[in-house]
C-alpha cells in the first residue's frame, strides 16, 4: 500500500512539473516576460516541449531506478520508504535545474530580439474587480482553529491517560523514535503547532485577498477571468490543506494517546496520503486556472498587435522566481513558474506572516 502511495505521489508531482510551462501565463515563459505577439514563437514552444520531455524522462529514470534497486536488494521496509520519500526531491531538483537552463535561453532570445524596444508599456487595473472576488471569507478559516481548540481540550481532559514518555518524532516506519518526558507543554506540542499553522493559513488568505489584481493590457477580459479563478481556487486549496493538516495532526495526537490502538501501516500511509491529496489538489487548481489563459484569446486581443504591451517587470524577478519590488504594495503575487502565489520579498509583513509562525513552532518544539 505504501509503495502505491509513493508512486502515485511521484507520478502526480512529475505530471505537474511537466505541465507548468503550459499552465502559467503565456506572456511569461520560464520566468521571462515576453510580448503577446511572441507567444507563438516556435523556438519558445520548442523549449516548453523539450522541458516537458526531459522532465518525463528524468521521472521515469528515477522511478525505474528506485523499483530496480528495491527489487534487487533485501531491504527493510523502513529503508524502502525512506528512499522513496527522497524521489520527489530528486525530481524537483532536476526540474529546477532544467528551468534555470531554459530561463537563461529565453532571456538571451529576448535580448537579441529586443522585443520590448520602442514599445509603450502599460499597467491595467479595474477598481470594481474586487466586488467579483470569490475568495473564502476569513471566518471559514476559523473552522480548523475550532477543531484544534477542541483537540487541546480533549488532550487536557485525557492528560492522565498519556504515557510517561511523549513521542516527538516518528521514523519512516511510522514508529516513534524520539521521546520526551510528559508535561503539559510536551502533551500539547502538536495541537499548539497546529494552531499556529491554522493562523498562518488564515493570514496568507487575507494578505492574498488584499494583493493587487494585475490584468493583461492586450487581453483584459481573459486575464480578468484567470485572476478571479486563481484567487478563488487558491483560497479553496489553502482551506483544503488547512483541513488536511488538522486531520493529520489530530491523528498523530491520537496515536500518542492510544499508542497501541493504531496499526503501523496506517501510521505510515497517513502522511503519504496527505502528500498525495495535496498534490492532487494542486493539479486540480492548475487545471481550473490553466483552462483560461490570461494573455491569449485571439478573438479578444486588441492592442497587442500595436505598440501597447504589458510592462516588462523582469527587473523585479530574480531568476524569474523571487519577486522583490518595494513599489508594489502587494504582499503576495502570482508565481511566474508554478501554480499559486509567491511572496513579495520587499514587504516585511510577508516575512512576519511566513517566518513568524515558523519561529513560534520552532520555539514550542524546542521547549
Amino acid at each position: 500500500m505504501e509503495m502505491t502511495l509513493i508512486f502515485v505521489t511521484v507520478g502526480f508531482l512529475a505530471a505537474l512539473q511537466m505541465a507548468v510551462p503550459f499552465i502559467v501565463k503565456r506572456t511569461v515563459v520560464f520566468g521571462v516576460t515576453i510580448p503577446v505577439d511572441e507567444v507563438k514563437n516556435k523556438q519558445l514552444r520548442h523549449y516548453k516541449k523539450l522541458y516537458a520531455i526531459l522532465t518525463l524522462f528524468v521521472s521515469i529514470i528515477v522511478l525505474a531506478t528506485y523499483f530496480i534497486w528495491a527489487s534487487m536488494n533485501t531491504l527493510t521496509e523502513n529503508q524502502l520508504i525512506f528512499a522513496g520519500l527522497f524521489m520527489p526531491f530528486i525530481i524537483l531538483l532536476i526540474s529546477m535545474a532544467l528551468y534555470f537552463y531554459f530561463h537563461m535561453k529565453v532571456t538571451q532570445m529576448k535580448k537579441r530580439g529586443q522585443w520590448f524596444k520602442d514599445r509603450k508599456q502599460v499597467r491595467v487595473s479595474e477598481l470594481n474587480l474586487r466586488t467579483k472576488d470569490e475568495m473564502l471569507p476569513w471566518i471559514v478559516y476559523v473552522i480548523p482553529m475550532v477543531i484544534t481548540v477542541g483537540l487541546v481540550v480533549f488532550t487536557l481532559l485525557n492528560y492522565s491517560s498519556l504515557p510517561d514518555q511523549i513521542p516527538t518524532h516518528w521514523g519512516p516506519d511510522g514508529k516513534p523514535d524520539a521521546f520526551t518526558g510528559k508535561t503539559y507543554l510536551s502533551a500539547l506540542t502538536l495541537p499548539l503547532v497546529l494552531l499556529v499553522m491554522n493562523a498562518m493559513f488564515l493570514g496568507i488568505n487575507e494578505l492574498t485577498r488584499n494583493s493587487g489584481i494585475k490584468l493583461s493590457a492586450g487581453n483584459v477580459k481573459s486575464s480578468r477571468v484567470r485572476q478571479l479563478r486563481l484567487r478563488k481556487y487558491t483560497s479553496w486549496l489553502l482551506f483544503f490543506i488547512s483541513i488536511l493538516v488538522s486531520m493529520l495532526f489530530t491523528f498523530l495526537q491520537f496515536t500518542t494517546l492510544y499508542e497501541n490502538s493504531v496499526s503501523d501501516l496506517l501510521i505510515i500511509t497517513m502522511p503519504l496520503a496527505f502528500s498525495a491529496l495535496v498534490l492532487i489538489g494542486t493539479v486540480i487548481l492548475a487545471i481550473k486556472v490553466g483552462k483560461k489563459d490570461s494573455d491569449l484569446d485571439v478573438e479578444i486581443i486588441d492592442e497587442s498587435s500595436g505598440d501597447v504591451i504589458n510592462t516588462d517587470d523582469d527587473q523585479y524577478w530574480k531568476g524569474g522566481l523571487f519577486y522583490f519590488n518595494p513599489e508594489d504594495p502587494s504582499i503576495f503575487v502570482e508565481k511566474r513558474f508554478g501554480v499559486g502565489w509567491t511572496l513579495n520579498f520587499a514587504r516585511p509583513l510577508g516575512y512576519i506572516v511566513l517566518i513568524g509562525p515558523l519561529l513560534v513552532i520552532l520555539i514550542v518544539t524546542l521547549l
